[in-house]
């Protein structure tokens, strides 16, 4: 059984959908749920899925080995970033090469980097004028948005969308494909 640990900053509707994909499974399971906000909607979300939930400080994830001792116990198969918007360490990245991913809600390299999350990157879409948008589903470097693309999933933007009307039809593709690319990268 493959096991799969997942990052959350917020409201956790991305692992919610990847918790309740995996709950059937025979392949994988998701064992865990991190989170650096301790007053994240991911953490009531994780509990009524009966998996695993825990929040950390900052200090705990970068200058300690709180966090990386967490996940060397777990043993992940694949960490995934659902909304988690910290850089994650080197020396973590590097215990763990190859098995972090992230969802963006752009399509990199358009719109990536700090502070390019949520309403943020839908706006700067809907400023920018363009005609179509989506995700990147990619792996997690050193730096912002940077690794490597596994997949990308692409919906118009109309000329009349607001950056909410694109949130909704990003969250779409997100819930639609997030759950199967996981799922194939842990066939592997």
């Amino acid at each position: 059984m493959k096991r799969v640990v997942i990052f959350a900053s917020g409201s956790g509707t991305n692992a919610e959908n990847l918790i309740k994909f995996f709950q059937n499974s025979d392949n994988a399971s998701v064992i865990q749920v991190l989170t650096n906000n301790p007053h994240a909607k991911v953490l009531e979300r994780a509990k009524k899925l009966k998996v695993s939930a825990l929040s950390f400080n900052r200090m705990s994830f970068t200058q300690t080995n709180d966090v990386l001792n967490i996940l060397k116990a777990n043993k992940p198969d694949l960490i995934i970033l659902a909304g988690f918007l910290w850089k994650f360490p080197e020396f973590i990245l590097n215990e763990f090469e190859n098995k972090v991913i992230n969802v963006h809600p752009a399509l990199l390299p358009k719109f990536g980097g700090k502070g390019m999350y949520g309403m943020n990157v839908h706006k700067a879409v809907v400023e920018n004028k363009e005609t179509e948008t989506g995700i990147t589903i990619h792996y997690v470097n050193e730096n912002y948005d940077e690794g490597a693309t596994i997949f990308q999933a692409k919906c118009d933007v109309l000329p009349e969308d607001t950056a909410e009307e694109v949130a909704v039809k990003i969250h779409k593709l997100e819930m639609e494909h997030f759950p199967k690319v996981v799922e194939k990268l842990l066939n592997k």
